[in-house]
């Protein structure tokens, strides 16, 4: 739960220019106190709708999301520096997950028969209420769907707070999950309050339910407060994801996804490639491929049909992820593309390459959110699944050789981490739960999973 500014407010900064666009001023108390009563309200009434309306309900969302695709994506790209091109992805995305939802979120939902010497027994899943979600700036529509739509489809309202740096997203957000869609007005509700209103509000009995996706200091934050109150709590976390690249790996197809992989969204995503660790035998030729790769990405104007990577989301990201760079490098690790902060407006970083990095380095130990490719060497299967796990971080991770068996083998019972793909970079997907160990936090989001992390499994045994 950070914020980058003291003003009373949140704020939209456009960052490729750092011109101020729109300020939006904190709710008093008495708004909150109306919008968290009106979700009560419309929640008690959303639930008792039969799961199969709620998710019909929820496709309409989708349609929502793809009739305003294009205006959605340019407030996201003004807000966050989101490429339009990727921007668009994302709205993709949230419609598909709507989809997917919609399909089959009621029969996740559906009783289970137990067999028992009673005469029946079974187990059923009901909402708990009200749920606060405290979203992120970087995947500023799909991080709030994947977490809500579960959320609503299980009967739950959703309260949320999102990060202060995307409050026009915020608002779409609310139109979109509105009565124009099909859902009780307020049942999803936008706030924008300052982290003490907050903290008041994971204490409130009203709501039942915290979900977190950031970084594992704000994680820490929230389950202190939601374990006090004895709260069902979901964190995504950070991530230092390790991509293991073998020996026996096709190289060209390990760059692509590597490159790819690292960057994601500009590198801001928890589950971005962060480490190569590349077996020895390969380390060279894998190097100067990726370097060539990452020097040919086009980095500028996010508003630009060509462009791959656009500037960091504000400044004070931007400045620190320089700083781990040039930590990492004074620390013994080698510079091989970019490093260092362009002279020009907004808030950009080039695609760099360190390699000699290890032990006792930013680029080894912490999370790099940026378009940064640290390449460690490793002499063994061994030695690189144990580097691989050598993180207080557990989110993402891959693993690369042309033995599928051996890179089932490493993935399933090698690498402790949440998500392990391989021959490809991680992504979520609906279908599939997502999350991580360790300092990436617990709980999961999407698939099955994701919809029973907010209710009740409440069993039922009927005697005659």
């Amino acid at each position: 739960m950070e914020t980058t500014t003291i003003d009373p407010a949140f704020r939209t900064i456009n960052p490729s220019s750092g011109e101020l666009l729109a300020r939006y001023p904190f709710m008093s108390a008495g708004q909150v106190e109306e919008a968290l009563a009106a979700a009560r309200d419309a929640q008690r009434e959303w639930r008792r709708i039969p799961p199969s309306e709620r998710a019909r309900i929820v496709g309409e969302v989708a349609r929502e999301f793809r009739a305003r695709d294009g205006h959605l994506a340019e407030i996201v790209t003004m807000e966050m520096g989101k490429p339009m091109s990727k921007s668009l992805a994302e709205v993709e995305k949230c419609a598909a997950g709507c989809e997917y939802y919609s399909r089959h979120g009621a029969g996740f939902l559906c009783d289970r028969v137990v067999e028992t010497e009673a005469w029946r027994s079974y187990v059923t899943f009901q909402p708990l209420g009200l749920l606060l979600a405290i979203m992120p700036w970087n995947f500023p529509l799909w991080q709030v769907v994947r977490a809500a739509v579960p959320a609503l489809i299980a009967g739950n309202g959703v309260l949320l707070k999102h990060a202060p740096t995307v409050p026009g997203c915020a608002l779409e957000l609310a139109r979109l999950f509105g009565p124009a869609a099909g859902l009780p007005e307020g049942l999803f509700t936008n706030l924008f309050i300052d982290l003490d209103t907050t903290g008041d509000l994971i204490r409130d009995a009203r709501v039942q339910g915290v979900t977190l996706t950031g970084s594992t200091r704000a994680g820490r934050h929230v389950a202190a407060l939601a374990g006090a109150q004895i709260k069902t709590c979901v964190l995504e976390l950070g991530g230092s994801d390790p991509y293991i690249v073998l020996e026996d790996a096709d190289l060209p197809r390990a760059v692509e996804a590597c490159v790819t992989g690292r960057l994601i969204n500009g590198g801001q995503s928890c589950i971005a490639a962060k480490r190569f660790i590349v077996h020895e035998a390969v380390a060279d030729e894998f190097t100067e491929a990726v370097v060539a790769r990452m020097a040919g990405v086009r980095v500028g104007d996010p508003m630009a049909a060509m462009t791959d990577v656009g500037p960091l989301a504000r400044e004070d990201l931007r400045d620190h992820l320089a700083g781990q760079v040039e930590r990492s490098i004074a620390a013994g690790a080698v510079c091989r593309l970019g490093g260092e902060v362009p002279k020009v407006p907004g808030w950009y970083y080039p695609c760099t390459v360190l390699t000699g990095v290890g032990p006792g380095m930013p680029a080894y130990d912490e999370e790099m959110f940026g378009p940064v490719a640290c390449i460690i060497r490793a002499g063994s299967e061994e030695e690189a699944v144990r580097i691989a796990n050598d993180t207080a971080y557990g989110l993402g991770a891959a693993v690369f050789t042309e033995d599928l068996e051996r890179g089932e083998r490493i993935a399933r019972d090698g690498i402790e981490a949440g998500t392990c793909f391989v021959n490809d970079f991680v992504k979520s997907d609906p279908r599939l739960p997502f999350g991580g160990v360790k300092e990436s936090g617990f709980g999961r989001e999407l698939g099955d999973f994701g919809v029973r992390e907010f209710v009740n499994v409440k069993t039922v045994r009927v005697e005659r």
